[in-house]
């Protein structure tokens, strides 16, 4: 069995989700562990699903179209982020209503905004997309689709925690009042990487 091979494949296939965690702590967003789980979930499912297809499947769904599809999810969701910082409150009661919430929110967990697990299904589906090129053409070197799965899903909670708490710093420091627009470049520069690269 081929456990250097697998523990690679469970780092590399994120590294993305680093740039994502940090991406949305920069913006004091938090990704709860039940979301997170959900994001690692998807991604197992995609790696495990793709690496036992194997060989067969790679004839109809190529690396580069692997990783263009999830690449424009990515992307389009950094433009979404970006359009939303010059978005302004329609009125004043909006407007103290938004900072009421978020003081509530930064007082008790250092974040403004929580991300909800019905977007963090969205979220993960375009990361595991990312995962199924990988698991090609590991399933083509005849790696152990069970224990990549795993060595996947378990790389993909720990980096997006981490990019998160990351990301969180940052948005303390003077870079924390440009975090909006910081995390929503990093999600456009991840994103057009995965299309051209």
């Amino acid at each position: 069995m081929h456990w250097l091979s697998i523990i690679i494949i469970g780092l590399a296939s994120n590294l993305d989700n680093l740039g994502i965690g940090v991406s949305f702590g920069a913006r004091s967003t938090r990704i709860t562990p039940f979301s997170n789980l959900i994001i690692a979930i998807l991604s197992m499912l995609a790696t495990y699903i793709s690496i036992t297809s194997g060989e067969y499947v790679s004839q109809y769904f190529s690396e580069a179209n692997g990783n263009a599809i999830g690449g424009c999810l990515i992307l389009f969701m950094g433009i979404w982020s970006i359009r939303a910082v010059y978005k302004k409150p329609t009125s004043n009661v909006s407007m103290d209503i938004e900072s009421n919430v978020l003081s509530t929110s930064s007082t008790h967990t250092g974040y403004r905004h929580v991300l909800r697990w019905q977007e963090s299904v969205w979220l993960g589906v375009a990361l595991a997309i990312n995962c199924i090129a990988t698991g090609f053409g590991a399933g083509i070197s005849g790696v152990n689709a069970t224990f990549t799965a795993i060595s996947v899903g378990a790389f993909s909670f720990i980096t997006v925690a981490a990019g998160m708490k990351i990301g969180n710093r940052m948005s303390k420091t003077w870079l924390g009042k440009h975090s909006d627009l910081i995390g929503g470049l990093l999600l456009v520069g991840i994103g057009l990487y995965e299309i051209f690269i």
